[in-house]
């Protein structure tokens, strides 16, 4: 059937009537919206590869770094280590302990000494009552000797200190004894026995 007006009229007559202007607009904003959020998109996925990248050199870096630490480090060795630091400790504990118990014994040494030193300056230059006593039995020891020795004996002491031997010298008969003096016997015995000598 034949159409009485050009369909190509028809159809722009067609158009012209629904008034699609403002839906290729809306239309039109849309594909530029869509453009620009691809755009945006994009963006973003290459900022994220571009952070994937970096975490995965990091990531290959720490894991060769934990590869060598692994393979360079020796349990017995590190066991050996800590033996070591720890008999190092030990006996650092030991000195310290040995230390401040020999700090404890010259502590008390120097009090015994500033108690010494207070003792003789209290006793002044002269010296005490002992150390006059002392010099005493030490002056009655020699007055003895030179008596003894100027009547012809001499008395001989040992290592100790000990007057164990007389040597007695009769210049008259020139002879000479000697006497061993022994402490089981009297002072009577040696006195008689001295003088028969002389």
């Amino acid at each position: 059937m034949l159409l009485d007006e050009d369909p190509a009229t028809l159809i722009h007559h067609t158009i012209g009537n629904f008034n699609t202007d403002p839906d290729k607009h809306a239309l039109g904003r849309i594909n530029e919206s869509l453009s620009a959020l691809q755009q945006a998109r994009d963006l973003r996925l290459r900022e994220a590869e571009n952070a994937l990248k970096k975490l995965s050199r990091n990531l290959s870096s720490l894991q060769t770094h934990h590869n060598e630490t692994v393979a360079s480090h020796d349990p017995a060795d590190h066991a050996s280590q800590i033996f070591s630091l720890d008999t190092q400790k030990f006996r650092i504990a030991k000195a310290a302990s040995d230390m401040e118990i020999e700090g404890e014994r010259l502590d008390q040494e120097l009090e015994i000494l500033k108690s010494r030193l207070q003792d003789l300056e209290l006793q002044g230059l002269e010296g005490g009552e002992t150390e006059r006593g002392k010099r005493d039995l030490e002056d009655e020891t020699i007055l003895k000797l030179k008596v003894y020795r100027s009547l012809g004996i001499d008395i001989e002491s040992d290592h100790a200190g000990n007057y164990n031997k007389a040597v007695i010298r009769n210049i008259q008969k020139a002879d000479v004894h000697v006497m061993n003096l022994d402490p089981k016997f009297s002072k009577f015995f040696y006195a008689n026995y001295l003088w028969q000598s002389m």
